[in-house]
């Protein structure tokens, strides 16, 4: 018997990367899976995102676990959007025992005229968005009774500031700094309100995951012109990027029963990174 047989997980930025490691990792366990991405780029992050050829490739990897996904295109930013993606889900798989809040960007452009927005972009996605996720599943997760799991994607930079170089940090990094550090007080409240419902909330920190949030031209450009910066972020062990499973590892175990009695955690995965 699957750690999470009969159960369902609703999972934000499911296209690629983190989420879909998620995805693919809790189906493996047993869980059926609902599951958004934007599937579309924003003017402030210097990469391409996830677009609808890598929402269908999850969809497709997930089934050939032998389990079933509800995957749909919708924007975290977007309360209505997500929420009607939420119902539908939940019409057809039943009501969620796991929420991952996994959504996130690094709109680390230095272009000058995403300046502001790229302030804006980070806060929004990350913590206005992880806090639609929760404001629209909790209810029903109170409402069926029968306790559940929340994760929620912070990283290193939740713990500790990055960047020594006022001219190298732009408004973008500082705000995705802030956005998850923000997110563990969002978790810390969650943990303790929703513990009498045998709810458990938690954040995963990671250090730097082998996904193109950190893989793409513009991140290497900038270590290149920034050495200094770039130094400050290796890891104690001898690893320079984890992989997107090693994280789900984790988040796995965290939603199971193994992990029944943590809660109000900042479950750290990083490779000694936070120790430095």
């Amino acid at each position: 018997m699957a750690r999470l047989d009969g159960k369902v997980a609703f999972i934000t930025g499911v296209a690629r990367g983190q989420g879909r490691s998620h995805a693919l990792r809790l189906a493996e366990e047993g869980a059926n899976i609902i599951g958004v991405d934007i599937c579309a780029d924003i003017a402030s992050v210097p990469y391409p995102m996830a677009n609808e050829d890598e929402l269908a490739e999850t969809i497709k990897l997930v089934e050939e676990t032998g389990q079933s996904i509800v995957a749909s295109v919708a924007d975290v930013r977007n309360y209505d959007a997500l929420k009607n993606a939420f119902d539908q889900g939940v019409s057809q798989l039943g009501p969620v025992d796991i929420v991952l809040a996994n959504a996130g960007i690094w709109p680390t452009s230095l272009d000058p005229e995403v300046h502001l927005s790229s302030w804006h972009d980070a806060i929004d996605v990350m913590v206005t968005g992880t806090f639609y996720t929760l404001d629209i599943t909790v209810p029903s997760m109170i409402e069926r009774d029968q306790g559940g799991s929340i994760v929620i994607t912070s990283s290193t930079a939740g713990l500790k500031a990055a960047g020594r170089d006022y001219y190298a940090v732009n408004s973008g990094r500082i705000a995705y700094t802030t956005a998850k550090h923000a997110l563990v007080g969002l978790m810390r409240t969650y943990a303790n309100t929703l513990g009498k419902y045998n709810i458990r909330v938690n954040t995963v920190h990671p250090t730097g995951v082998n996904t193109k949030m950190v893989v793409n031209d513009n991140f290497a450009q900038h270590a290149a012109k920034n050495p200094t910066e770039a130094a400050a972020l290796q890891n104690s062990l001898p690893v320079q990027l984890l992989e997107p499973s090693d994280i789900s590892n984790a988040v796995a175990w965290l939603c199971s029963d193994e992990g029944r009695y943590v809660t109000g955690s900042t479950f750290v995965v990083d490779a000694g990174f936070t120790a430095r």
